[in-house]
């Protein structure tokens, strides 16, 4: 079952903006599930394989409401070049895509201090609530089954308008791609839902899938050790030609999958933001 988390935190200090980047808040999750699981959190950090979670960037609260599923949905903060003040209200999302490891972590939502500190760099932070419902102002917050998902998912719908929120990149062969071809954004879907789902798509019709609108730019994600370029904006597809309900309906639930699975590479470290958009 997908879970789609998000963290609301309150810093106690200053958090410069050189421990901002996706790999120190993949650092933090770590310090989260060994708080619970030591041994998971050591076989998380020393996995190379396809992780079961996603991270977004460290989101700083704005009062502006956020219209669930609107055209051109919010973009994401993904690089900070400021230091984040002692008392500004953030946010951060955490996906989970099985029910092993949202188990694992159960103890630790359970039994939530939001007196006790949590280190990003020489920062502290307090957890103050984690939202796991969706919200009139919180779009990133969700929880369905994959049962659930595919049930939901659309026989008839062809149109499927997504948002790239953080920087996405695809890997294709020894080198990146920033092209969101139906390929590199259907493949990576298809891949985590099989993995994760434990409802097999064996013959998506990802080559029934045409781009038909596309509003989209490149940025430069970079940290101390390493630079990524990944594509960020809007994306509207099309199911074209004679296609199955049933293939139409696979489609669509891999489109839902995206708000909790992510897009690309490096998911665990904040790239790759999908919503799918009304």
């Amino acid at each position: 079952m997908p879970h789609s988390l998000v963290l609301n935190l309150l810093p106690q200090s200053l958090i410069p903006p050189q421990y901002l980047t996706g790999r120190h808040l993949h650092a933090l999750f770590l310090t989260l599930v060994s708080s619970v699981d030591r041994t998971l959190g050591d076989r998380l950090h020393d996995s190379t394989a396809d992780k079961a979670f996603t991270l977004s960037p460290l989101q700083i609260k704005v009062n502006t409401p956020v219209l669930r599923g609107g055209k051109g949905g919010a973009k994401l903060q993904h690089s900070h070049q400021q230091a984040i003040d002692a008392g500004t209200p953030c946010w951060w999302r955490i996906s989970l895509l099985d029910d092993t490891l949202f188990g694992k972590l159960t103890q630790l939502w359970l039994n939530l201090n939001p007196q006790q500190p949590w280190h990003l760099g020489p920062a502290n932070l307090f957890i103050t609530s984690i939202q796991g419902t969706p919200q009139s102002t919180q779009p990133w917050a969700n929880a369905v089954s994959y049962a659930q998902l595919y049930e939901q998912a659309s026989e008839t719908e062809r149109t499927i308008n997504f948002s790239f929120s953080t920087p996405a990149a695809f890997r294709q062969g020894q080198f990146d791609t920033t092209l969101p071809t139906r390929e590199c954004v259907f493949n990576s879907l298809l891949s985590r839902w099989n993995k994760y789902s434990g409802i097999d798509f064996y013959h998506a019709a990802i080559e029934s899938i045409f781009p038909s609108f596309i509003n989209i730019h490149t940025e430069i994600l970079a940290d101390s050790r390493s630079k990524f370029i990944g594509v960020l904006g809007e994306v509207s597809y099309r199911l074209l030609g004679d296609i199955e309900p049933l293939q139409i309906k696979q489609i669509n639930a891999l489109a839902d999958f995206a708000l909790y699975a992510g897009i690309g590479r490096k998911t665990t470290m904040g790239m790759g933001m999908v919503r799918r958009l009304n």
